[in-house]
């Protein structure tokens, strides 16, 4: 059994992998085999969002405050709130985020992929599939 009783570690992702301003908090992340979880607390500032990703082993969102928008390759752009849970199957390209006038977090839940892989970065997520007007 291991406590920490430090502050955890607040980092801003690269704009490689997201549009806008993004705080990623790192709760938890595997030192030794054979876990490879991995949990993050990921704060959304309104109109930030990923880009399209997908994770080989998939991946798990709670949604804790907000309202943001996320969409998965060929689907509707669908709204999550405070309250919500996610499953995005392993491989499937998706995106996820604020909405343009509101802030969302979430905890991100997943496991690497044996090699230590935990994303495949796409491209950035455009106007076409982020929408300008308020989330309802």
């Amino acid at each position: 059994m291991q406590i920490t009783r430090t502050a955890a570690t607040t980092s801003t992702p690269s704009s490689e992998w997201v549009t806008g301003t993004v705080h990623v908090t790192s709760i938890a992340a595997a030192e030794e085999a054979p876990s490879r979880l991995r949990i993050d607390d990921v704060r959304f500032e309104p109109g930030s969002r990923t880009h399209w990703h997908r994770h080989p082993e998939g991946q798990f969102l709670h949604i804790t405050e907000g309202t943001g928008l996320m969409q998965r390759r060929g689907g509707p752009v669908e709204v999550v709130r405070a309250g919500d849970r996610v499953h995005i199957a392993p491989g499937e390209w998706h995106w996820h985020g604020a909405g343009p006038t509101t802030s969302m977090t979430h905890l991100a839940v997943l496991t690497a992929a044996e090699d230590g892989t935990e994303a495949e970065r796409g491209e950035p997520v455009t106007g076409a599939c982020y929408p300008s007007e308020p989330v309802v």
